[in-house]
């Protein structure tokens, strides 16, 4: 099996792959749509971050070859971060093509880096600095404030913002936050309204997810509708906040500081990044590096590999972002087969009658559908030969068929 690893994803996966066997390249970059579409032939797992887009010409230079080319083709995307909005997810369910993320493992370093930020802005610190920078020493407390006791607004209270509220309530914060959906409460934060939440907090922090309608979520309406003088943050989606509204509450003095580490345009190199935040005070600007510490990226390293693994050798799809949740108990010597197809009535029943025809018993069988996707695990009482799996393919809807390991 060949594993492509793009955008310097951790060592540790690397590794992880390798002592499965398999052959590993990692580039230390993204890599263009036409050098993708060249590079990724042969693939098994593709392993990318956020700058890589994978698209529906790239899913099919790699599920598509001639005779003469190696047979292997894509059977999984690990997404070493939270975000999977650069990946054709409809176009890898149509080819078969499973999607993992990891939306748990960076939420620490994002919620740090969201508590140092506050200390930062109340205290002035990075306008102090940059002044310093420039030979001015301005020792004054005029606009610095304590933490202890402001309200911080949290709006999207999953994984990191309820970290977030933890660590803001034991630096004597009070914390209120607003959710699309019934979340508990961590120790006294409290649930309010959106308008609410946004008349009410010294500081709003934003975290929502990638979903189309948070699009343009944070405008000029919702800004005037703030505190006068209050911060605001966000870590979570670029196309989130209106920048040229946030910039004219700046300048304006209606906010009075921001830290913005995700934007609308980013820049797929290291150069190029212009913004309309750039050169005004009291704002932090970060290159979208929320979830970027070493511990961070190791965890997702050991998590995404392992899970892209387990999907390869069992067939398990759980907490995959784009099919059927399915997964069957394996043991040891079992002989798995597995068929994802669309979810249309009678595909079990033809895979059934196929194996009855050659003698073959199903030991277990699981099925699960999402959408119009249907996606079975079997465990039957015989090796896979080729002559099954060709028949399997014949079946009317289907999408994809292999056997355990392939």
């Amino acid at each position: 099996m060949k594993v492509l690893l793009l955008e310097n994803i951790s060592a540790v996966a690397v590794q992880v792959f390798r002592d499965a066997g398999c052959e590993v390249e990692s580039l230390p970059s993204a890599l263009e749509e036409r050098d993708l579409m060249a590079k990724i032939r042969g693939v098994s797992i593709l392993g990318v971050r956020s700058k890589t887009r994978v698209t529906p010409s790239v899913l099919e230079a790699a599920t598509n070859h001639t005779p003469s080319e190696k047979p292997d083709a894509l059977v999984a995307i690990g997404a070493f971060c939270i975000g999977v909005e650069k990946i054709d997810r409809a176009a890898a369910s149509e080819r078969g093509i499973a999607v993992f993320n990891d939306p748990h493992s960076n939420s620490r370093s994002v919620a740090e880096l969201v508590m140092g930020e506050i200390v930062v802005l109340l205290r002035r610190t990075f306008a102090v600095s940059t002044q310093m920078h420039s030979g001015v020493w301005n020792k004054s407390a005029a606009g610095a404030h304590e933490v202890r006791g402001l309200t911080l607004g949290i709006v999207g209270y999953g994984k990191i913002g309820s970290q977030i509220s933890d660590l803001a309530e034991a630096m004597g914060m009070r914390v209120i936050f607003y959710d699309v959906s019934h979340v508990l409460a961590r120790g006294n934060a409290r649930p309010v309204g959106f308008h609410e939440l946004l008349a009410t907090a010294d500081l709003v922090t934003l975290h929502v997810d990638g979903k189309p309608q948070n699009q343009n979520l944070f405008g000029a309406e919702e800004f005037r509708t703030m505190k006068d003088g209050a911060c605001f943050l966000n870590l979570s989606r670029g196309f989130v906040v209106d920048h040229d509204a946030l910039a004219a509450c700046l300048k304006s003095g209606k906010i009075s500081g921001a830290a913005i580490d995700v934007f609308p345009q980013e820049p797929e190199s290291g150069t190029g990044f212009k913004s309309v935040l750039q050169g005004l005070p009291n704002v932090i600007l970060t290159p979208h590096i929320g979830g970027s510490t070493e511990e961070a990226q190791q965890n997702i390293g050991s998590f995404v590999s392992a899970k892209l693994l387990d999907y390869l050798r069992t067939g398990n799809s759980m907490l995959s972002v784009n099919l059927p949740h399915c997964q069957l108990e394996y043991e040891a010597g079992s002989h798995r087969l597995m068929h994802i197809h669309h979810n249309v009535p009678g595909i079990l029943r033809a895979i059934n009658d196929i194996l009855a025809d050659r003698g073959i018993n199903i030991e277990r069988q699981v099925l699960d559908t999402r959408g119009t996707l249907g996606y079975a695990i079997y465990d039957i009482n015989r090796p896979c030969d080729d002559k099954l799996l060709t028949q399997l393919r014949a079946v009317p809807h289907t999408i994809g068929v292999r056997a355990a390991g392939c």
